[in-house]
Protein backbone atom coordinates (compact mmCIF):
# COMPACT_ATOMS: atom_id res chain seq x y z
CA UNK A 1 0.00 0.00 0.00
CA UNK A 2 1.00 3.57 -0.26
CA UNK A 3 -0.94 5.33 1.88
CA UNK A 4 1.66 7.90 3.48
CA UNK A 5 2.24 9.31 6.52
CA UNK A 6 5.28 10.30 7.89
CA UNK A 7 8.11 10.72 11.21
CA UNK A 8 11.37 10.57 12.06
CA UNK A 9 12.76 8.61 14.73
CA UNK A 10 13.57 11.07 17.70
CA UNK A 11 17.14 12.40 17.56
CA UNK A 12 17.53 10.47 14.42
CA UNK A 13 17.89 13.15 11.26
CA UNK A 14 18.64 10.87 8.24
CA UNK A 15 18.81 12.25 4.68
CA UNK A 16 15.78 11.39 2.33
CA UNK A 17 17.01 8.33 0.35
CA UNK A 18 16.37 4.85 -0.44
CA UNK A 19 13.38 2.62 0.97
CA UNK A 20 15.56 1.40 3.73
CA UNK A 21 14.50 4.22 5.62
CA UNK A 22 11.86 3.05 7.99
CA UNK A 23 8.75 6.58 8.49
CA UNK A 24 6.59 5.44 10.87
CA UNK A 25 4.41 8.03 12.89
CA UNK A 26 2.65 11.05 12.65
CA UNK A 27 0.57 11.82 9.16
CA UNK A 28 -0.33 15.99 8.08
CA UNK A 29 -3.69 16.05 6.05
CA UNK A 30 -4.11 18.36 3.78
CA UNK A 31 -6.87 19.82 2.46
CA UNK A 32 -9.07 18.34 0.14
CA UNK A 33 -8.44 19.17 -3.65
CA UNK A 34 -10.33 21.81 -5.36
CA UNK A 35 -11.03 21.33 -9.16
CA UNK A 36 -9.46 23.28 -11.61
CA UNK A 37 -11.56 25.93 -13.48
CA UNK A 38 -9.63 25.80 -16.75
CA UNK A 39 -7.09 22.76 -17.90
CA UNK A 40 -4.07 22.91 -16.70
CA UNK A 41 -1.09 20.94 -17.55
CA UNK A 42 -0.14 17.63 -16.32
CA UNK A 43 0.99 17.58 -12.76
CA UNK A 44 3.24 14.68 -11.68
CA UNK A 45 4.91 12.99 -14.17
CA UNK A 46 2.72 9.76 -15.08
CA UNK A 47 4.82 7.94 -16.31
CA UNK A 48 7.75 7.92 -13.50
CA UNK A 49 4.99 7.54 -11.08
CA UNK A 50 4.15 4.20 -13.14
CA UNK A 51 7.35 3.16 -13.19
CA UNK A 52 8.68 3.96 -9.31
CA UNK A 53 5.28 4.43 -7.47
CA UNK A 54 7.53 3.67 -4.16
CA UNK A 55 9.68 7.00 -4.95
CA UNK A 56 6.34 9.31 -4.80
CA UNK A 57 5.09 7.14 -1.78
CA UNK A 58 8.18 7.78 0.25
CA UNK A 59 8.33 11.46 -0.75
CA UNK A 60 4.81 12.64 -0.06
CA UNK A 61 5.62 10.53 3.70
CA UNK A 62 8.58 12.44 4.02
CA UNK A 63 6.86 15.27 3.56
CA UNK A 64 4.45 14.37 5.90
CA UNK A 65 1.20 14.64 3.32
CA UNK A 66 -1.03 11.88 2.81
CA UNK A 67 -1.87 10.91 -0.94
CA UNK A 68 -3.56 7.59 -1.70
CA UNK A 69 -0.93 6.58 -4.49
CA UNK A 70 -2.54 2.94 -4.95
CA UNK A 71 -5.56 4.02 -5.55
CA UNK A 72 -4.43 6.81 -7.97
CA UNK A 73 -2.58 3.49 -9.98
CA UNK A 74 -5.64 1.55 -9.96
CA UNK A 75 -7.74 4.51 -11.31
CA UNK A 76 -5.14 5.58 -13.58
CA UNK A 77 -4.92 1.78 -15.38
CA UNK A 78 -8.67 1.61 -15.35
CA UNK A 79 -8.56 5.21 -17.66
CA UNK A 80 -5.68 3.23 -19.66
CA UNK A 81 -7.87 0.13 -20.03
CA UNK A 82 -10.98 1.76 -20.95
CA UNK A 83 -8.70 4.52 -23.55
CA UNK A 84 -8.21 0.90 -24.84
CA UNK A 85 -11.25 -0.44 -24.98
CA UNK A 86 -12.38 3.12 -27.01
CA UNK A 87 -9.72 2.94 -29.45
CA UNK A 88 -10.49 -1.04 -30.60
CA UNK A 89 -14.11 0.05 -30.74
CA UNK A 90 -13.46 3.03 -32.82
CA UNK A 91 -10.85 0.93 -35.10
CA UNK A 92 -14.00 -1.59 -35.63
CA UNK A 93 -16.68 1.03 -36.29
CA UNK A 94 -13.49 2.27 -38.68
CA UNK A 95 -13.24 -1.12 -40.35
CA UNK A 96 -17.26 -2.02 -40.48
CA UNK A 97 -18.33 1.55 -42.12
CA UNK A 98 -16.15 0.43 -44.99
CA UNK A 99 -17.66 -3.05 -44.82
CA UNK A 100 -21.46 -2.57 -44.16
CA UNK A 101 -22.17 -0.05 -46.78
CA UNK A 102 -21.12 -2.42 -49.54
CA UNK A 103 -22.77 -5.84 -48.20
CA UNK A 104 -26.25 -3.98 -47.13
CA UNK A 105 -26.53 -2.62 -50.96
CA UNK A 106 -25.49 -6.17 -52.24
CA UNK A 107 -28.41 -7.37 -50.24
CA UNK A 108 -31.02 -4.79 -51.17
CA UNK A 109 -29.94 -5.85 -54.81
CA UNK A 110 -30.80 -9.19 -53.74
CA UNK A 111 -33.95 -8.26 -52.24
CA UNK A 112 -35.44 -7.28 -55.73
CA UNK A 113 -37.51 -10.28 -56.66
CA UNK A 114 -37.54 -12.11 -53.05
CA UNK A 115 -41.01 -12.71 -51.42
CA UNK A 116 -42.13 -14.50 -48.10
CA UNK A 117 -39.14 -16.29 -45.77
CA UNK A 118 -36.34 -15.50 -48.23
CA UNK A 119 -36.90 -11.72 -48.52
CA UNK A 120 -37.37 -11.74 -44.54
CA UNK A 121 -33.91 -13.21 -43.85
CA UNK A 122 -32.32 -10.74 -46.20
CA UNK A 123 -34.23 -8.07 -44.32
CA UNK A 124 -33.18 -9.31 -40.72
CA UNK A 125 -29.41 -9.48 -42.27
CA UNK A 126 -30.05 -5.67 -43.36
CA UNK A 127 -31.19 -4.99 -39.88
CA UNK A 128 -28.85 -6.17 -38.42
CA UNK A 129 -26.10 -4.85 -40.09
CA UNK A 130 -27.66 -1.40 -40.06
CA UNK A 131 -27.39 -1.77 -35.84
CA UNK A 132 -23.97 -2.23 -35.45
CA UNK A 133 -23.00 1.20 -35.99
CA UNK A 134 -25.21 2.35 -33.32
CA UNK A 135 -23.74 -0.68 -31.25
CA UNK A 136 -20.82 0.66 -31.29
CA UNK A 137 -21.58 4.15 -30.67
CA UNK A 138 -23.29 3.27 -27.75
CA UNK A 139 -20.11 1.57 -26.41
CA UNK A 140 -18.24 4.63 -26.84
CA UNK A 141 -20.39 6.63 -25.21
CA UNK A 142 -21.20 4.17 -22.04
CA UNK A 143 -16.82 4.00 -22.13
CA UNK A 144 -16.95 7.66 -22.92
CA UNK A 145 -19.21 8.27 -19.75
CA UNK A 146 -17.00 6.44 -17.55
CA UNK A 147 -13.73 8.19 -18.15
CA UNK A 148 -15.45 11.29 -17.56
CA UNK A 149 -16.30 10.27 -14.23
CA UNK A 150 -12.19 8.61 -13.38
CA UNK A 151 -10.57 12.02 -14.91
CA UNK A 152 -11.61 14.30 -11.81
CA UNK A 153 -10.90 11.21 -9.17
CA UNK A 154 -6.85 11.22 -11.05
CA UNK A 155 -6.83 14.76 -11.15
CA UNK A 156 -7.77 15.38 -7.24
CA UNK A 157 -5.08 13.17 -6.23
CA UNK A 158 -3.06 14.02 -9.00
CA UNK A 159 -2.98 17.64 -7.72
CA UNK A 160 -2.45 16.37 -3.92
CA UNK A 161 0.45 14.15 -4.91
CA UNK A 162 4.12 16.37 -4.03
CA UNK A 163 7.20 16.65 -5.70
CA UNK A 164 9.37 13.85 -3.99
CA UNK A 165 12.44 16.10 -1.85
CA UNK A 166 15.87 15.57 -3.49
CA UNK A 167 18.00 12.86 -1.94
CA UNK A 168 20.29 15.35 0.07
CA UNK A 169 16.96 16.75 1.81
CA UNK A 170 17.53 16.00 5.57
CA UNK A 171 14.10 14.04 6.91
CA UNK A 172 12.40 15.79 9.95
CA UNK A 173 8.83 15.92 11.22
CA UNK A 174 9.10 19.68 11.82
CA UNK A 175 10.59 23.01 11.22
CA UNK A 176 12.42 22.03 14.22
CA UNK A 177 14.48 19.37 11.99
CA UNK A 178 15.71 22.09 9.83
CA UNK A 179 19.79 22.08 10.03
CA UNK A 180 21.98 24.99 10.42
CA UNK A 181 24.13 25.54 6.97
CA UNK A 182 26.19 28.82 8.28
CA UNK A 183 26.19 31.87 10.04
CA UNK A 184 27.25 35.31 8.97
CA UNK A 185 28.44 38.09 11.37
CA UNK A 186 28.92 41.97 10.75
CA UNK A 187 32.30 43.32 11.76
CA UNK A 188 32.40 43.62 15.36
CA UNK A 189 29.36 41.72 16.45
CA UNK A 190 28.81 38.49 17.46
CA UNK A 191 25.47 36.26 17.52
CA UNK A 192 26.98 34.05 20.47
CA UNK A 193 27.45 36.62 22.58
CA UNK A 194 25.14 39.53 24.37
CA UNK A 195 23.63 42.14 22.55
CA UNK A 196 24.57 44.32 25.68
CA UNK A 197 28.00 43.09 26.14
CA UNK A 198 28.82 44.26 22.52
CA UNK A 199 26.93 47.73 22.50
CA UNK A 200 26.70 48.34 26.01
CA UNK A 201 23.08 48.83 26.62
CA UNK A 202 19.64 46.64 26.58
CA UNK A 203 18.01 46.61 23.15
CA UNK A 204 14.71 47.31 22.62
CA UNK A 205 12.28 45.27 20.49
CA UNK A 206 10.99 46.70 17.31
CA UNK A 207 7.71 47.11 18.74
CA UNK A 208 9.46 49.63 21.52
CA UNK A 209 11.05 51.14 18.88
CA UNK A 210 8.75 52.00 16.75
CA UNK A 211 6.44 53.17 19.19
CA UNK A 212 8.75 55.74 20.26
CA UNK A 213 9.97 56.84 17.13
CA UNK A 214 6.61 56.84 15.71
CA UNK A 215 7.48 54.40 12.88
CA UNK A 216 4.29 52.63 13.20
CA UNK A 217 0.59 52.71 14.54
CA UNK A 218 -0.74 48.88 15.63
CA UNK A 219 -3.82 50.35 17.76
CA UNK A 220 -5.37 52.12 14.69
CA UNK A 221 -4.45 49.49 12.31
CA UNK A 222 -6.19 46.89 14.26
CA UNK A 223 -9.16 48.96 15.10
CA UNK A 224 -9.34 49.61 10.75
CA UNK A 225 -8.89 45.97 9.65
CA UNK A 226 -8.41 43.41 12.91
CA UNK A 227 -5.67 41.69 14.39
CA UNK A 228 -2.40 41.33 12.66
CA UNK A 229 -2.78 44.82 11.04
CA UNK A 230 -0.77 47.88 11.62
CA UNK A 231 -0.11 51.53 9.92
CA UNK A 232 3.15 52.26 8.82
CA UNK A 233 3.86 56.00 9.33
CA UNK A 234 6.58 59.01 8.70
CA UNK A 235 10.14 57.34 8.73
CA UNK A 236 9.08 53.98 9.35
CA UNK A 237 6.69 54.38 5.71
CA UNK A 238 9.41 55.98 4.31
CA UNK A 239 11.97 52.90 5.74
CA UNK A 240 9.67 50.39 4.43
CA UNK A 241 9.87 52.01 1.03
CA UNK A 242 13.59 52.28 0.85
CA UNK A 243 14.39 49.02 1.39
CA UNK A 244 11.96 47.51 -0.92
CA UNK A 245 13.44 49.67 -3.62
CA UNK A 246 16.66 49.07 -2.74
CA UNK A 247 16.22 45.37 -3.49
CA UNK A 248 14.25 46.15 -6.70
CA UNK A 249 17.41 48.06 -8.07
CA UNK A 250 19.91 45.65 -6.52
CA UNK A 251 18.55 42.96 -8.61
CA UNK A 252 17.74 45.19 -11.19
CA UNK A 253 20.91 47.10 -12.08
CA UNK A 254 22.76 44.90 -10.57
CA UNK A 255 21.86 41.07 -11.16
CA UNK A 256 20.23 41.88 -14.46
CA UNK A 257 16.63 40.77 -13.36
CA UNK A 258 13.54 41.99 -15.55
CA UNK A 259 11.74 43.98 -13.00
CA UNK A 260 7.60 43.07 -13.58
CA UNK A 261 4.23 44.42 -12.14
CA UNK A 262 2.04 41.25 -12.02
CA UNK A 263 -2.02 41.24 -10.44
CA UNK A 264 -2.25 39.88 -6.52
CA UNK A 265 -5.79 38.97 -7.87
CA UNK A 266 -5.29 35.99 -10.03
CA UNK A 267 -7.76 32.88 -11.32
CA UNK A 268 -7.80 29.28 -9.15
CA UNK A 269 -5.96 27.77 -11.84
CA UNK A 270 -3.31 30.59 -11.05
CA UNK A 271 -3.47 29.69 -7.52
CA UNK A 272 -3.71 25.53 -8.74
CA UNK A 273 -0.97 26.10 -11.70
CA UNK A 274 1.43 27.36 -8.99
CA UNK A 275 0.95 24.54 -6.30
CA UNK A 276 -0.69 27.17 -3.60
CA UNK A 277 -3.19 25.28 -3.96
CA UNK A 278 -5.00 22.50 -3.10
CA UNK A 279 -2.64 22.50 0.35
CA UNK A 280 -2.81 26.03 0.99
CA UNK A 281 -6.31 26.86 0.13
CA UNK A 282 -6.55 28.05 3.65
CA UNK A 283 -4.26 30.87 3.49
CA UNK A 284 -5.79 32.31 1.15
CA UNK A 285 -8.04 35.36 1.02
CA UNK A 286 -10.83 34.75 -1.63
CA UNK A 287 -12.69 37.48 -3.39
CA UNK A 288 -16.26 35.44 -4.20
CA UNK A 289 -16.96 37.32 -7.77
CA UNK A 290 -18.69 33.70 -8.99
CA UNK A 291 -22.01 33.54 -6.54
CA UNK A 292 -22.09 37.66 -6.49
CA UNK A 293 -22.31 37.25 -10.23
CA UNK A 294 -24.68 34.52 -10.04
CA UNK A 295 -23.71 33.57 -14.06
CA UNK A 296 -22.14 30.16 -15.25
CA UNK A 297 -19.09 32.72 -16.85
CA UNK A 298 -18.48 33.91 -13.15
CA UNK A 299 -15.05 32.94 -11.91
CA UNK A 300 -13.24 33.46 -8.17
CA UNK A 301 -10.46 35.29 -7.33
CA UNK A 302 -7.60 35.01 -4.98
CA UNK A 303 -5.05 37.71 -3.03
CA UNK A 304 -2.21 35.73 -3.57
CA UNK A 305 0.55 35.66 -0.95
CA UNK A 306 3.37 36.14 -2.97
CA UNK A 307 4.64 37.57 -6.04
CA UNK A 308 5.71 34.10 -7.51
CA UNK A 309 2.28 33.39 -8.71
CA UNK A 310 2.12 36.55 -10.55
CA UNK A 311 5.51 35.98 -11.91
CA UNK A 312 5.29 31.99 -12.68
CA UNK A 313 1.82 32.42 -14.35
CA UNK A 314 3.15 35.07 -17.29
CA UNK A 315 4.08 32.20 -19.42
CA UNK A 316 1.08 29.59 -18.57
CA UNK A 317 0.00 27.65 -21.70
CA UNK A 318 3.71 29.04 -23.61
CA UNK A 319 6.12 27.14 -25.79
CA UNK A 320 8.96 29.26 -25.24
CA UNK A 321 12.38 28.74 -26.89
CA UNK A 322 15.74 27.70 -25.58
CA UNK A 323 17.19 30.84 -26.50
CA UNK A 324 15.23 32.63 -24.42
CA UNK A 325 16.15 31.13 -21.02
CA UNK A 326 16.95 31.26 -18.25
CA UNK A 327 14.43 34.25 -17.31
CA UNK A 328 15.08 36.14 -14.47
CA UNK A 329 12.09 38.01 -13.13
CA UNK A 330 12.07 40.16 -10.00
CA UNK A 331 8.60 41.80 -9.13
CA UNK A 332 7.61 44.16 -5.90
CA UNK A 333 3.75 43.38 -5.11
CA UNK A 334 1.62 43.47 -1.59
CA UNK A 335 0.98 39.85 -0.60
CA UNK A 336 -1.72 38.38 1.68
CA UNK A 337 -2.10 35.18 3.67
CA UNK A 338 -4.54 34.66 6.09
CA UNK A 339 -2.17 33.26 9.28
CA UNK A 340 -4.56 30.01 9.26
CA UNK A 341 -3.20 28.16 12.16
CA UNK A 342 -0.97 30.93 13.70
CA UNK A 343 -3.22 31.31 16.31
CA UNK A 344 -1.12 32.77 19.45
CA UNK A 345 1.87 33.26 17.73
CA UNK A 346 3.89 36.39 17.21
CA UNK A 347 0.36 38.27 17.38
CA UNK A 348 2.16 41.78 18.31
CA UNK A 349 4.37 43.54 16.26
CA UNK A 350 5.26 43.38 12.26
CA UNK A 351 6.37 39.74 12.95
CA UNK A 352 3.19 37.50 11.65
CA UNK A 353 1.00 39.83 9.54
CA UNK A 354 -1.84 39.66 7.19
CA UNK A 355 -0.60 42.36 4.64
CA UNK A 356 3.10 43.24 3.83
CA UNK A 357 5.07 43.96 0.27
CA UNK A 358 7.76 41.32 -0.90
CA UNK A 359 10.58 41.93 -3.62
CA UNK A 360 10.67 38.23 -5.21
CA UNK A 361 12.55 36.56 -7.59
CA UNK A 362 11.89 34.06 -10.35
CA UNK A 363 13.83 31.95 -12.80
CA UNK A 364 12.79 29.98 -15.27
CA UNK A 365 15.21 27.49 -17.06
CA UNK A 366 16.39 24.42 -18.66
CA UNK A 367 15.32 21.20 -17.68
CA UNK A 368 18.36 20.44 -16.48
CA UNK A 369 19.06 19.75 -12.54
CA UNK A 370 22.86 21.06 -12.18
CA UNK A 371 21.13 24.43 -13.71
CA UNK A 372 18.25 24.21 -10.91
CA UNK A 373 21.02 23.52 -8.24
CA UNK A 374 23.49 26.03 -9.44
CA UNK A 375 20.67 29.02 -9.82
CA UNK A 376 19.52 28.23 -6.48
CA UNK A 377 23.06 28.25 -4.58
CA UNK A 378 23.14 31.63 -6.64
CA UNK A 379 19.86 32.89 -6.02
CA UNK A 380 20.60 32.69 -2.17
CA UNK A 381 23.72 34.34 -2.42
CA UNK A 382 21.94 37.61 -3.64
CA UNK A 383 20.25 37.55 -0.56
CA UNK A 384 23.41 37.42 1.21
CA UNK A 385 24.94 40.25 -0.90
CA UNK A 386 22.27 42.19 0.43
CA UNK A 387 21.83 41.49 3.93
CA UNK A 388 25.78 41.75 4.46
CA UNK A 389 25.28 45.18 2.57
CA UNK A 390 22.92 46.16 5.37
CA UNK A 391 25.45 44.69 7.75
CA UNK A 392 22.09 42.37 8.68
CA UNK A 393 23.44 38.89 10.90
CA UNK A 394 21.65 35.82 9.44
CA UNK A 395 22.12 32.47 9.05
CA UNK A 396 21.39 29.74 6.71
CA UNK A 397 19.07 26.84 7.30
CA UNK A 398 18.73 23.49 5.17
CA UNK A 399 14.81 22.57 5.24
CA UNK A 400 13.87 19.00 6.28
CA UNK A 401 11.55 17.16 4.35
CA UNK A 402 8.69 18.07 6.70
CA UNK A 403 9.23 21.71 6.08
CA UNK A 404 9.44 21.65 2.09
CA UNK A 405 5.45 21.78 1.61
CA UNK A 406 4.03 19.71 -1.74
CA UNK A 407 5.95 21.57 -4.37
CA UNK A 408 9.53 22.11 -3.32
CA UNK A 409 12.15 19.57 -4.35
CA UNK A 410 14.74 21.31 -2.09
CA UNK A 411 14.24 24.90 0.22
CA UNK A 412 17.09 27.02 2.32
CA UNK A 413 15.44 29.44 4.57
CA UNK A 414 17.15 32.55 5.53
CA UNK A 415 17.00 33.75 8.98
CA UNK A 416 17.60 37.47 10.31
CA UNK A 417 19.22 37.78 13.82
CA UNK A 418 16.77 40.13 15.62
CA UNK A 419 18.07 41.41 19.27
CA UNK A 420 14.75 41.90 20.65
CA UNK A 421 13.01 38.45 19.90
CA UNK A 422 13.85 35.45 22.11
CA UNK A 423 13.68 35.26 25.67
CA UNK A 424 13.88 37.26 28.39
CA UNK A 425 16.58 36.32 31.11
CA UNK A 426 15.11 37.88 33.68
CA UNK A 427 12.28 40.01 35.11
CA UNK A 428 13.24 43.43 33.58
CA UNK A 429 15.92 42.03 31.93
CA UNK A 430 17.58 41.88 28.26
CA UNK A 431 16.10 39.82 25.41
CA UNK A 432 18.27 36.78 24.54
CA UNK A 433 17.93 37.72 20.79
CA UNK A 434 16.71 34.96 18.14
CA UNK A 435 17.19 34.59 14.53
CA UNK A 436 13.23 34.62 12.79
CA UNK A 437 12.83 33.62 8.95
CA UNK A 438 12.93 36.52 6.52
CA UNK A 439 13.92 34.79 3.07
CA UNK A 440 12.92 31.30 1.57
CA UNK A 441 14.48 30.09 -1.39
CA UNK A 442 12.93 26.77 -3.41
CA UNK A 443 14.25 24.81 -6.42
CA UNK A 444 10.81 23.49 -7.78
CA UNK A 445 12.38 21.53 -10.74
CA UNK A 446 9.75 21.25 -13.32
CA UNK A 447 6.70 20.69 -10.92
CA UNK A 448 5.19 24.15 -11.45
CA UNK A 449 6.09 24.46 -14.92
CA UNK A 450 4.20 20.84 -16.03
CA UNK A 451 1.03 21.98 -13.97
CA UNK A 452 1.35 25.44 -15.44
CA UNK A 453 1.90 23.72 -19.07
CA UNK A 454 5.66 26.22 -19.52
CA UNK A 455 7.27 24.59 -21.54
CA UNK A 456 10.36 25.17 -24.08
CA UNK A 457 11.67 23.84 -27.42
CA UNK A 458 14.99 22.33 -26.88
CA UNK A 459 18.14 24.04 -29.13
CA UNK A 460 20.20 20.72 -28.42
CA UNK A 461 22.14 20.42 -25.71
CA UNK A 462 19.71 18.89 -23.28
CA UNK A 463 16.61 16.95 -24.99
CA UNK A 464 17.08 16.12 -28.15
CA UNK A 465 16.96 19.40 -30.65
CA UNK A 466 13.52 20.54 -31.77
CA UNK A 467 11.72 18.42 -28.30
CA UNK A 468 9.57 20.35 -26.48
CA UNK A 469 9.92 19.21 -22.60
CA UNK A 470 9.14 21.41 -19.42
CA UNK A 471 10.86 23.99 -17.76
CA UNK A 472 12.07 24.13 -14.46
CA UNK A 473 11.89 26.87 -12.17
CA UNK A 474 12.86 28.43 -8.58
CA UNK A 475 12.29 31.30 -6.22
CA UNK A 476 13.52 33.20 -3.79
CA UNK A 477 12.29 36.39 -1.35
CA UNK A 478 14.48 39.29 -1.57
CA UNK A 479 13.05 41.34 0.85
CA UNK A 480 9.68 41.51 2.28
CA UNK A 481 8.98 44.43 4.41
CA UNK A 482 7.02 44.98 7.22
CA UNK A 483 8.99 42.21 9.03
CA UNK A 484 12.13 42.70 7.52
CA UNK A 485 11.92 46.67 9.66
CA UNK A 486 12.11 44.32 12.73
CA UNK A 487 16.42 43.16 11.92
CA UNK A 488 17.21 46.23 10.44
CA UNK A 489 15.29 48.68 13.41
CA UNK A 490 16.98 46.08 15.96
CA UNK A 491 20.24 45.53 14.89
CA UNK A 492 21.26 49.56 14.09
CA UNK A 493 19.27 50.87 17.34
CA UNK A 494 21.58 53.22 19.36
CA UNK A 495 21.69 53.54 23.43
CA UNK A 496 19.75 56.94 23.14
CA UNK A 497 16.43 54.90 21.02
CA UNK A 498 17.90 56.76 17.69
CA UNK A 499 18.50 54.33 14.69
CA UNK A 500 21.45 54.26 12.21
CA UNK A 501 20.50 54.22 8.68
CA UNK A 502 23.12 52.14 6.93
CA UNK A 503 24.85 53.57 3.77
CA UNK A 504 22.56 52.01 0.82
CA UNK A 505 19.55 52.76 1.99
CA UNK A 506 20.32 56.58 2.12
CA UNK A 507 19.77 57.83 -1.09
CA UNK A 508 16.48 56.33 -0.52
CA UNK A 509 16.20 58.12 2.73
CA UNK A 510 16.87 61.84 1.28
CA UNK A 511 20.92 61.40 2.44
CA UNK A 512 19.99 60.81 6.09
CA UNK A 513 21.70 58.75 8.32
CA UNK A 514 19.83 58.51 10.96
CA UNK A 515 16.02 58.19 12.54
CA UNK A 516 15.35 60.59 15.68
Amino acid sequence: MYLIASAVAPGFRPVFGGPEHRLEGRCHLIQPPCRPKATLGTMIDLKQLRENPARFALGAKAKGIQVDIDTLITLDAQKRQFLSQVENLRAEQNREAKEIGPRIGKLKGQLKGKHGEEARVIELEIESLSAKPIQRKAGVQELESKLAELDPKINDILLAVPLPPDADVPLGTSADDNVEVSRWNPPGFDTAKSFESQRGFVPRNHQEIVKNLRLADFERGVKLAGSRSYILSGDGMALHHAVLRYAVDFMTYKQGFRPMSVPVLVKEEAMIGTGFFPAGREQAYLVDEKRRTGGPEGYDLFLTGTGEVGLMGIHMDEILDESQLPIKYVTVSTCFRREAGAAGRDTAGLYRIHQFDKVEQVVICKADEAESRKWHKTMIGYVEQILQSLHIPYRLLQCCTADLGPKNADMVDIESWMPGRGEVAAKGGAPTGAYGETHSASRLYDFQCRRLNTRYRAGGGGPAKGDITFCHSLNNTVLASPRFLIPLLENHQNADGSVNIPEPLRPYMNGRDRIG
